[in-house]
């Protein structure tokens, strides 16, 4: 009996030092949890501040082209939206494109040639400026080109096959 005992206790001698050597899985997902959360605080601030620092550092150019970017998306939304000003016209031709936006009738009284600008001091384009100057010096004439009516149905006619060979 006394040599069960030992060998009982032999078995959990070795059980306890396997349990003892063993690595606890438990505390380790803890501390990986741990470190990533601090990366990510630290890699948070330090993100901020590489952003930061890279917009302080980003091209004159480059901003001045984002920002004109918008401008004329929303330059294109104000060309748009003045049509529910512009309603008093009996016609109205949008053109959405340099160097004018709209020409407006009033049937009997006057034609209108509009451009949209936003802001408080809109500057005209020098294409816009060169239209401006021939419509305030009356240098605005009424074209009409006539062209000689082409029929679709009509046969051309081809120069006699004399040989018959159809070439």
């Amino acid at each position: 009996m006394e040599i069960v005992l030992l060998i009982i206790i032999l078995v959990l001698l070795v059980a306890l030092v396997a349990l003892l050597v063993r690595p606890q899985k438990a505390a380790a997902p803890e501390i990986a949890e741990m470190e990533r959360k601090m990366l990510y605080a630290l890699a948070s601030q330090a993100s901020i501040r590489e952003i930061q620092d890279g917009l302080k550092d980003l091209p004159r150019e480059l901003l001045q082209s984002i920002t004109q970017s918008r401008a004329v998306v929303t330059g294109r939304l104000h060309e748009l939206l003045s049509v529910l000003e512009l309603s008093g016209y009996d016609r109205l031709f949008y053109f959405g494109s340099r160097p004018i936006d709209y020409i407006g009738i009033k049937y009997g009284e006057m034609v209108d040639f509009i451009e949209v600008k936003t802001g408080n001091r809109p500057r005209l384009t020098e294409d816009e400026k060169k239209l401006k100057d021939l419509i305030e010096a009356g240098k605005v004439n009424y074209v009409i080109v006539k062209q000689e009516k082409i029929s679709i149905g009509e046969e051309c006619a081809l120069p006699a096959d004399p040989d018959g060979s159809g070439r």
